[in-house]
């Protein structure tokens, strides 16, 4: 053990010793630990996208059908991220994490087992809720456990191990549902996989930052004690952390991100979230829908947005190369107007070719942005409501999605093909416009 984790255990703060550590056999554990239930977790959130051609002619269903039990997808995911997020607040990150783990993992399995449309719209809410509680859950859990100046890095490196899970689940969907009528059944089961998490779950340590915020100070340092001996056994002797007192030991209620402290960073966020949620799902949830209504053949539609989301795993190693660079501010901002010029082009054009390039330029990009506005939104709530913060805001970016379905459904109806990749434009130019005209500066800021 260092002397300087002793000398300074009882009144240094918890943030003050993580963020001294060097990266070490911990981080690397949480890095697969976290990667392996964002494989299954992302791959989950995109099965039913997958999974959607399918049901469509095994059960002769409307796009209007599809497009109602997408809605019910992100209703769930308002209500799991609303909720897991103060659930992880309340009983800590780590048990969360394992609780909305089981959760999702456990729903999606039965999304296999549905009958009708009535009981595919209930299993996809209910999956939905477990989806975004575990995501609120784990943005948190990243941000709080990883040193300030490399937490951008390091949750772009769980996403981008993350990410592979959305091409898997989409080459599952490739080779399973043209095969049998049923074959989109498979596609639910490879999203549950998730389910074995719990088994490996003992190798995680919970927040010390939430056991020093709920008065728990000797468990947090007991904790702290744990991760700093391992760093010295494989690292040797710490640097002294900065003098930072522990912060008051407080319980912050739900309600705080209303209070005038709080309430003008809760509505940035969830305009943020709302618009990047729109243009996210409206884009990547229906790439294989639309380009069998525009008339390439369900085995091809497939392939060509299986090859598309491989863009995702390039995009987020980018993350990981400017995240913690550069301000994130602007590194947010920038990307997104990428994504809506990408997401325009694609659009527009009828070449295959091009639709390949652009599609793989809209999924790459969006996984370049996607951990930078993990790490920019936990970075921007205090400690006893980061969780509730992060997973309300969150929420609200998926409740809005509630209409995207609808709002996709009715554009593709009523104005043609290219009118959806308009509006999909519009979100992300919206979502750079708010955060570069709103959003603080945090580049290694302090949580």
């Amino acid at each position: 053990m260092s002397m300087s984790s002793n000398a300074h255990s009882a009144t240094v703060s918890a943030a003050a010793r993580l963020d001294r550590l060097p990266i070490f056999s911990f981080h690397r554990r949480m890095l697969a630990l976290l990667g392996f239930i964002f494989f299954f977790e992302l791959g989950d959130i995109n099965t039913f996208g997958f999974a959607a051609p399918g049901i469509r002619l095994d059960w002769h269903e409307t796009i209007n059908t599809i497009a109602t039990v997408t809605s019910a997808t992100f209703f769930g995911m308002f209500l799991g991220a609303t909720c897991g997020g103060a659930l992880a607040d309340r009983i800590g990150r780590k048990r969360a994490l394992i609780l909305t783990t089981a959760w999702y993992s456990v729903f999606s399995l039965a999304n296999a087992a549905v009958w009708d449309v009535p009981s595919l719209f209930v299993v996809r809410l209910l999956t939905g809720i477990g989806l975004s509680a575990m995501t609120a859950v784990a943005i948190t859990y990243i941000a709080e456990m990883f040193p300030a100046p490399l937490r951008g890095r390091y949750q772009a490196a769980i996403l981008m191990v993350g990410l592979l899970g959305i091409p898997a689940a989409a080459f599952v969907a490739r080779f399973t549902v043209p095969a049998f009528p049923w074959g989109w059944r498979l596609v639910f089961i490879w999203g549950g996989l998730g389910i074995v998490f719990p088994l490996f779950s003992r190798l995680l340590e919970e927040s010390p930052r939430w056991f020093e915020h709920r008065g728990r100070h000797g468990e947090a340092d007991a904790v702290l004690n744990r991760i700093e001996a391992r760093a010295v056994h494989e690292k040797g002797p710490l640097a002294p952390p900065s003098i930072q007192m522990s912060e008051p030991s407080n319980a912050n209620a739900f309600g705080d991100l209303f209070t005038p402290d709080n309430r003008y960073r809760t509505s940035l966020f969830a305009g943020i979230w709302m618009s990047q949620t729109l243009g996210y799902y409206g884009f990547l949830s229906w790439v294989p829908t639309l380009l069998v209504e525009h008339g390439f053949s369900l085995v091809n539609s497939l392939a060509w947005s299986s090859a598309m989301q491989l863009g995702g795993v390039p995009g987020a190693l980018i993350a990981v190369l400017i995240s913690d660079r550069f301000q994130r501010k602007w590194t947010i901002v920038v990307t997104a107007l990428i994504i809506a010029a990408c997401g325009l082009a694609y659009g527009l054009t009828f070449d295959s070719f091009y639709i390949m390039l652009f599609g793989f330029g809209v999924a790459m990009f969006i996984q370049t942005f996607a951990p930078m506005l993990y790490a920019y939104t936990a970075e921007n709530f205090p400690t006893g409501i980061r969780s509730a913060g992060t997973g309300f805001t969150y929420g609200i970016g998926r409740l809005a999605n509630v209409l995207g379905p609808l709002i996709i459904a009715f554009l593709l109806s009523r104005y043609g093909y290219q009118s959806v990749f308009i509006y999909i434009a519009a979100c992300w130019t919206l979502v750079a416009a708010i955060v570069g005209l709103l959003g603080p500066r945090t580049m290694g800021k302090a949580l």
